[in-house]
């Protein structure tokens, strides 16, 4: 009988292969990346022809001051309701 203690077995590493560690900060660009690719993929898809941007952007272009006193009017409602 020997003296020494009973090593434990030793496990390979190449089973269980670390995940690389980003940082926060690493991890955080990557959701604001991809946060703004889709907010970016969402307004083109409504830019397309026929599409509710589009087609604010047209009456926009062609009525400015109705649109602006539009829009004065919808934020002035909304902000009297709060």
């Amino acid at each position: 009988m020997s003296d020494d203690p009973a090593l434990p077995p030793f496990t390979y590493e190449g089973f269980y292969p670390a995940e690389d560690k980003k940082s926060a900060i690493e991890s955080f660009a990557d959701v604001v990346r991809r946060a703004a690719k889709q907010a970016h993929n969402v307004l083109e898809s409504g830019r397309k022809p026929g599409m509710p941007l589009s087609v604010l952007s047209n009456v926009a272009r062609e009525a400015p001051l109705a649109s602006l006193l539009i829009a004065f009017l919808l934020g002035a409602s909304i902000a009297r309701r709060r």
